[in-house]
């Protein structure tokens, strides 16, 4: 029989169906989504008129058609666990029955890295979502640690699957546990095409349940429109992802536009690099557009403008201009008439000497209190070549004059700007009103500043330009590149986003909240390493140790089998970190970690008191419960890798820079420090990118891996949030 097509998935508004629509996500399955409150279960209907009913009923149908292997079991045996599991998972939605679920998993998952045998499932995916289903009871549980290896289990499953999970949960969950993804004031249904004629106003719970004016539920077209001057930073990824989350919740869709109206600050590497920092963040996009595209039409529209009066070319120098704006003075030139005008503005477009001179500006009122509507610049001169298409123009549209236009050429139906262009909102209706075109609404967010942190594109520049930092994407630098260099991974970032919502409230947000997102993230999956300071280490001989030294293969994470193994080697003589040596007694008992016990018996020293050599010996059948110092350490071998240990610290030592404050006054002058290492030899095989925990150091992601012994491996520390400042 031929499968047929998947026509809808229904269900009721309060109660969505997670786990299947997580695992459609998660399977690439194409599930066009309804809420109706004639609905009392999950229904599924098929192109020829079949449905299927139930939550779980659902969920197996997706699992046998998803093209993940074993995703319903590789068995009959493994379906039917499955299928206990499924059954099982309404205990955890159960008030009464929460704990003691959570305790029964918690045992369940002490050896285990899944649900069912050695593979994700179905299984992971429904009781992930029960879990989730619950908000903030759940996320109590994860903060307090109190069922270590169930909150394990569910970071490596929200960190493997995190953009749709994160997708998911941001239209479904809120802090109460599974709501409504419209509107309870709505009355109709609102499916996914739109076919409603009510308006739908907004439904999740999350983003501080704030709704997008006059939005229609599945004819929502949002832009994100950067600037190619730079590499999108943590202040622009804010507003990408909150036009993903209002496309997303009010099934529509995200343009992808690029402002290039300044060819002097503007190239192709810049559009290059936005493009994959916005595919890292995760937003999908229609379509990409240019501000270019359009040149020809917004000329056009600036000759109309001129020839109905709602325009003139102005030859005033920039700073009178700029004085004349502020003190409502206005322009010698705003008299001209339209044939003067229009023969300036020929000049503007040959790129003549007398054209430079000038600039296109729209009449609009001198005298109006707020200053942006005070004849502002909608054309400048600028012989520099276009990044796109090269010297074909002399002539550029300032933002202030093309966003508008293009916002509704595009069909936008909500420009999401951020509060610092609050005064500017104004202007950008009136100048759609006097062009004709249809208005588009505004809403505003508030801009997000990081303390010890420059988002000015201006002053980034000025670090890179000057050699302060390496490039764009350095981990001391703000940018999306620069922090997931550093070991921040996309998941934290979009939930510190998501957490602010798009409020209007401006706030000067800390990084140790970033950071210690991040830690929950990694810290259950990431591997464990040793590593000891190169400079002043020391040896331990145990005179009982082994003769010959001998290998153990041992979990890289004790709670976490994804993470593999390595190869641990046992020697009579081990390397030990100088700052450890010096807290040791003589006869005091220590723990080796991940070996045993030992006693040292003799702490030589040199003439000037330093440390030199400790002689211990193994003492195996000792509890490492009564030890004070849990030691790391590293054996006396030819095969350990040389590494060099970088950290970072903020580029200015201030935490807010006040208006007017010059940046220049407040420069960090040290902002890296290396540090030299030796690592245990499975570190010949990190990759660059990964990220793991060296014992008792902290979280590293590896920047450059091994290449040859000469070379050392570059691991770049990773803030955990409790972290102060690195440098002094």
């Amino acid at each position: 029989m031929k499968e047929a097509g998947l026509k809808l998935l229904s269900f009721p508004p309060e109660s969505p169906p997670l786990s299947i629509i997580s695992a459609a996500k998660i399977a690439g399955i194409d599930l066009p989504i309804q809420t109706s409150s004639s609905a009392s279960s999950p229904t599924l209907s098929f192109s020829n008129g079949l449905k299927l009913h139930g939550n779980y009923v659902i969920l197996r149908y997706i699992g046998r058609l998803a093209p993940i292997p074993n995703f319903y079991g590789d068995n009959a045996f493994h379906a039917a666990q499955i299928d206990e599991w499924l059954e099982y998972t309404p205990t955890i939605s159960c008030g009464s029955e929460f704990e003691n679920a959570c305790g029964y998993m918690e045992v369940y998952l002490e050896k285990r890295t899944f649900f069912v045998s050695h593979y994700f499932s179905i299984a992971d995916i429904a009781i992930w979502s029960g879990l989730a289903g619950t908000g903030q009871r759940w996320e109590s549980i994860r903060k307090s640690n109190k069922y270590p290896n169930l909150v394990r289990w569910y970071n490596s499953i929200s960190a493997e699957y995190s953009n749709p999970l994160m997708e998911v949960t941001a239209l479904y969950v809120g802090k109460k546990g599974l709501g409504k993804p419209v509107a309870a004031k709505s009355k109709e249904v609102k499916n996914v095409t739109g076919d409603s004629s009510d308006k739908a106003k907004a439904g999740s719970r999350s983003s501080s349940e704030i709704d997008l004016p006059d939005a229609e539920m599945g004819k929502v077209r949002l832009r994100f429109a950067p600037e190619p001057s730079g590499f999108l930073h943590i202040g622009h990824a804010k507003a990408a992802l909150l036009n993903q989350y209002f496309a997303q919740r009010y099934h529509g869709e995200v343009i992808l536009r690029f402002d290039d109206t300044n060819p002097t600050k503007e190239s192709n590497e810049f559009v290059e690099n936005l493009i994959k920092d916005v595919e890292t963040l995760g937003i999908k996009y229609q379509k990409i557009t240019y501000t270019s595209d359009y040149f020809s039409k917004l000329m056009a529209l600036a000759e109309k403008l001129i020839k109905e009066g709602k325009a003139y070319v102005d030859d005033t120098p920039r700073e009178q201009m700029q004085k004349e704006r502020m003190d409502g003075i206005e322009s010698k030139c705003r008299s001209n008439s339209v044939e003067e005008n229009l023969k300036l503005w020929k000049e503007m477009i040959a790129g003549s000497e007398r054209g430079l001179q000038c600039c296109l500006r729209g009449k609009l009122d001198m005298q109006d209190p707020n200053k942006s509507l005070r004849d502002p610049v909608y054309y400048r001169c600028n012989p520099v070549p276009h990044h796109r298409i090269g010297s074909k123009y002399k002539i550029y549209p300032t933002y202030d004059f093309a966003c508008p236009f293009v916002d509704a050429e595009e069909g936008i139906t909500h420009a999401l700007r951020s509060s610092e262009y609050h005064d500017r909102n104004a202007q950008y209706h009136r100048i759609q009103e006097d062009m004709g075109m249809r208005k588009v609404h505004i809403y505003e967010f508030s801009r997000l500043n990081m303390v010890y942190t420059l988002l000015s594109k201006r002053k980034l520049l000025w670090f890179v330009q000057n050699g302060k930092v390496d490039g764009w994407d350095d981990p001391r630098f703000p940018t999306v590149q620069g922090i997931v260099r550093r070991g921040l991974k996309i998941e934290a970032l979009i939930q510190f986003i998501l957490e602010q919502g798009a409020s209007k409230n401006l706030n000067l947000m800390e990084w140790d909240k970033l950071w210690t997102l991040n830690k929950k993230i990694i810290d259950p999956v990431c591997p464990r390493h040793t590593a000891v300071i190169e400079e002043r280490r020391l040896l331990l001989t145990l005179t009982n140790g082994p003769d010959k030294p001998f290998v153990r293969i041992i979990p890289r994470h004790k709670k976490y089998d994804g993470a593999g193994e390595k190869a641990t080697t046992y020697t009579k003589r081990i390397w030990l970190d100088y700052a450890d040596a010096e807290c040791i007694s003589v006869n005091e008992e220590v723990t080796l970690m991940d070996w045993g016990n030992a006693i040292v018996k003799e702490i030589i020293k040199d003439q000037d008191g330093n440390i030199t050599q400790l002689v211990g010996v193994l003492h195996l059948e000792g509890s490492v419960k009564t030890t004070k110092l849990k030691l790391t350490w590293l054996a006396e071998t030819n095969e350990l890798v040389n590494l060099s240990l970088v950290e970072f610290d903020y580029l200015i030592t201030k935490k807010k820079l006040e208006e007017g404050e010059d940046f220049l006054d407040a420069l960090n002058p040290c902002t890296k420090k290396e540090i030299a290492a030796i690592g245990d030899s499975n570190m010949h095989n990190l990759k660059q990118g990964e990220i793991l925990q060296l014992e008792r150091k902290g979280y590293y992601r590896c920047d450059v891996p091994f290449t040859r012994p000469s070379k050392p491996v570059v691991l770049f520390a990773i803030p955990d949030g409790r972290q102060q400042s690195v440098m002094k």
